[in-house]
């Protein structure tokens, strides 16, 4: 990319100008006071301290419809005209509002134009006695890398700042706004997609709602923030690493990273990572129930999303899925270079013991297979490396943030699989090698042990302290192998319950501070091969159900 001279050595004016921006783009009544600020909670907690209540701008209206329904709930009522579009996009933005003074979890806000595509759709359902389609009125979030035609994507790059609005739509933009949907934010990510913290020189740092001195994840972090807090009731990200699954877990929401290319990903702002060979990214819902996860991914692939994008699998949503109600969960074992965190290790094992006590059979693969998850991780490692470069950065002049200037380190000190002096054609050519014959291995596994489904921690570690995240490595392996994955909430952290700190000193993962996490989300990760999408989400259900 050229330079752009019109931005760099003076940066700062710039992101000054776009934060004042979008300052002003929240009504003055939606604003949180000084008084009201003074009072926030020492310790962080701002979801148990219930701030959307206490803060006085919800009605009890608006604190009723964003806080008791499922999304799938909402749209029978906006059908049946129970309630309107208008009154559900309010109070979704205003909500959305307050999360952004708090959090920092949005980039843009439009929320005129939300209001207005809401009273549309109100009006169209009066005239025509029918809704458009079956998202009709839903305030739906997107992460900021999605283009939405005249809102501007940065995708937290300062130089990109000079960039105009986007001229078309993503293609899962046109789709959702064809089923009815309302959009009405765009949400943080990390300087250049690729950490586990979302921070930028633009938008700062999201935070954590249930605790905002531990990272939101990354990289569609302001989803996650956004949608543990409710201010919205389905956010869209985007995942090459864990990037849905990340957020997830850390902020204590249900999310879903598909099969690569079932989801329309088509047309995201230049700049955003678009794959590297042999890893594609997919596009996926973050929610507060397992409900509207499948609530999207069946409505989105019901639409004939091959339709909007070509690079879209043909391949329509299956419902009528007859499953045992007991299964064969392979649960995979803890790899030693990446030792689960006390409060991790724990919930896995308290979820093992409830899906055997409830007759499922569990099956431990322990070293299956003989390559596991660091092996995974360092072939990830060495595809990233064909990723996208800080050209974008230096550009304007804008510095590194922190976590990204700890990606200029090595992650790793191999052995890697694939011989790293080869050149560039042959290295892809072994890694492509690699990664078939590792996929190879994962198959038998699943054939020998008659596997239903997969059972594995999101991550080592529960949220972790700012910038501490580090590498992905149960998050990675399941975009190598493009197999669907999704976290399921489960279970918490305790000072009480695990005392010792873990102290690591790898540069790769972070330690286990047990002041510092309690009370942070741990989860569960429900894993199934490439294309089992709906088998996944329905064992996920069942899990979830019995693990209660």
């Amino acid at each position: 990319m050229a330079e752009n001279t019109a931005t760099k050595g003076n940066w700062e004016t710039r992101v000054a100008e776009k934060r004042k921006q979008l300052e002003l783009q929240i009504p003055q009544d939606w604003r949180l006071n000084a008084a009201f600020l003074s009072t926030l909670p020492s310790n962080g907690h701002l979801i148990e301290a219930n701030i959307p209540r206490h803060s006085g701008l919800l009605s009890e209206e608006e604190l009723d419809l964003t806080e008791h329904y499922t999304a799938a709930q909402l749209l029978q009522k906006l059908a049946w005209g129970e309630v309107t579009s208008l009154a559900v996009t309010t109070a979704f933005c205003k909500r959305a509002a307050i999360a952004q003074q708090l959090t920092s979890c949005l980039t843009e806000h439009f929320f005129d134009r939300a209001l207005e595509r809401a009273q549309y759709l109100d009006d169209y359902l009066k005239r025509e006695k029918r809704v458009i389609g079956p998202l009709h009125g839903l305030p739906i979030s997107l992460k900021d890398s999605f283009c939405i035609k005249g809102i501007q994507s940065t995708v937290g790059y300062v130089s990109f700042l000079e960039n105009p609005p986007a001229e078309t739509n993503s293609a899962l933009v046109d789709l959702l706004l064809d089923l009815g949907a309302v959009l009405y934010v765009k949400t943080n990510i990390p300087q250049t997609m690729m950490t586990g913290d979302s921070e930028n020189n633009i938008y700062g740092r999201t935070l954590n709602p249930h605790n905002t001195n531990l990272t939101a994840g990354g990289s569609s972090g302001g989803e996650g923030a956004l949608v543990a807090f409710r201010g919205s009731i389905l956010g869209v990200g985007t995942d090459i690493a864990g990037s849905i699954r990340i957020p997830s877990l850390c902020c204590g929401v249900y999310g879903f990273k598909p099969t690569a290319d079932r989801i329309p990903f088509g047309g995201q702002v230049s700049g955003a990572i678009e794959g590297v060979p042999g890893i594609k990214p997919a596009a996926g819902p973050l929610a507060q129930s397992l409900d509207d996860i499948e609530l999207f991914m069946s409505t989105v692939l019901k639409a004939e999303p091959w339709r909007y994008d070509v690079t879209t699998i043909g391949s329509p949503w299956v419902s009528a899925l007859r499953l045992p109600s007991l299964l064969t969960i392979g649960v995979l074992g803890e790899d030693p270079d990446f030792p689960m965190h006390p409060p991790v290790r724990r919930a896995m094992e308290s979820a093992i013991a409830a899906l055997a006590k409830k007759g499922h059979r569990i099956v431990r693969l322990g070293h299956e297979p003989s390559r596991g998850v660091a092996y995974a991780s360092r072939l990830a490692f060495q595809y990233f490396t064909y990723g996208p470069h800080v050209d974008h950065i230096a550009a304007s002049g804008e510095p590194l943030v922190a976590s990204v200037a700890k990606l200029a380190n090595p992650l790793f000190t191999g052995p890697f699989p694939v011989d790293q002096e080869l050149g560039i054609f042959e290295k892809i050519d072994g890694l492509h090698n690699a990664r078939k014959a590792y996929a190879e291995e994962w198959r038998r596994t699943w054939v020998q042990h008659d596997i239903d489904v997969l059972l594995t921690p999101g991550a080592q570690n529960t949220a972790t302290p700012h910038d501490t995240y580090g590498w992905p490595p149960y998050t990675v392996i399941w975009n190598l192998l493009d197999y669907p994955a999704c976290i399921v909430p489960y279970s918490k952290a305790s000072k009480a319950l695990d005392p010792e700190p873990m102290p690591v000193h790898d540069g790769v993962q972070p330690s286990y501070e047990p002041d510092s996490v309690n009370g942070a989300s741990c989860a569960l990760q429900i894993v199934t091969p490439r294309h089992q999408d709906e088998k996944c989400l329905l064992f996920a259900r069942l899990i979830d159900k019995d693990i209660r």
